[in-house]
């Protein structure tokens, strides 16, 4: 079940039962994601009792006063949403917002994230247009993906969980050593922006040497720690991570879907990887490495 109110290109909440396997097999009891986004992963491994605390990060200041907003505010923000019009003019308005976050309160600046992710193509918050376009005049409406009530649910059932929720507004270098790295048994996932893509989907993209460094500090500094990283299907993130054990890999999609892109994934070497799992399917019988 996806309880994010967050919509996110990539689909990275369909790993969840791979990613609660893994948390089992491994004993850890916190779960901590240094690009929460929509933090679909984290809120279930929560929910169903998985882990007894998650720890998210998110360096992009909207998506970090959305959660700051639900965790502290939650019905301050129903009710903006529930006055609020879902129209072409109020999306307008919503960009504006979105390009002048410091004229604008804590409140306004997380409604606007949340708007605008669930009205934009495909979730994405700065670099997409509105579903239906300007005309609306497109089979989907700017509406279709913005569900008042199952969006309000959503976020009293987060709110409900606040005490076993720990945020922060760091770059994800800094997060990694001064939570990481600290942090005892526990369990993180770095889904880092796409390599390749994510200068066209985020805002906060990393360059080539950005990631370079990521991988640098990740890999040195914590060898002894249970992580795994996520990337686009691209030589260079192989040569990164090259000291570590990583896969090509595809998600167990239904017969409906006819996505076949497959992504990579790099286990630490501290953590056990099961030998057979049916919630992910890996590209080859051993590492590429």
């Amino acid at each position: 079940m996806n309880n994010s109110p967050l919509r996110y290109p990539g689909g990275k909440h369909k790993l969840f039962r791979f990613v609660q396997q893994l948390i089992k097999e491994n004993g850890c009891i916190t779960y901590i994601e240094p690009f929460c986004g929509g933090a679909a992963i984290a809120l279930e491994l929560l929910r169903t009792n998985t882990v007894q605390k998650i720890i998210m990060n998110d360096l992009d200041r909207g998506i970090y006063l959305m959660w700051k907003m639900i965790l502290e505010r939650p019905e301050e923000l129903i009710e903006k949403m529930d006055k609020t019009e879902i129209t072409y003019a109020e999306w307008e308005h919503q960009k504006c917002v979105r390009a002048n976050l410091e004229e604008h309160s804590d409140l306004d600046i997380a409604f606007s994230t949340l708007f605008l992710n669930r009205t934009n193509r495909s979730g994405i918050i700065d670099k997409a247009g509105p579903i239906g376009g300007k005309k609306q005049d497109g089979a989907y409406k700017i509406g279709c993906r913005f569900n008042k009530e199952k969006l309000a649910k959503k976020i009293r059932l987060i709110h409900s969980m606040r005490n076993s929720i720990s945020l922060y507004n760091l770059d994800a270098r800094d997060f990694l050593e001064k939570v990481v790295a600290k942090e005892k048994n526990a369990f993180t996932f770095f889904d880092p922006p796409y390599f390749h893509k994510g200068q066209e989907l985020y805002s906060d993209f990393l360059g080539s040497e950005d990631h370079q460094q990521l991988a640098t500090l990740i890999v040195d500094h914590l060898r002894h720690e249970k992580w795994i990283v996520t990337y686009d299907n691209v030589q260079e993130i192989k040569d990164y991570y090259s000291p570590v054990n990583g896969f090509e890999y595809s998600l167990q999609y239904t017969l409906q879907e006819k996505r076949k892109a497959t992504e990579l994934i790099f286990f630490s070497p501290d953590v056990r990887i099961p030998k057979l799992s049916k919630y992910i399917h890996f590209i080859g019988k051993t590492p590429f490495r």
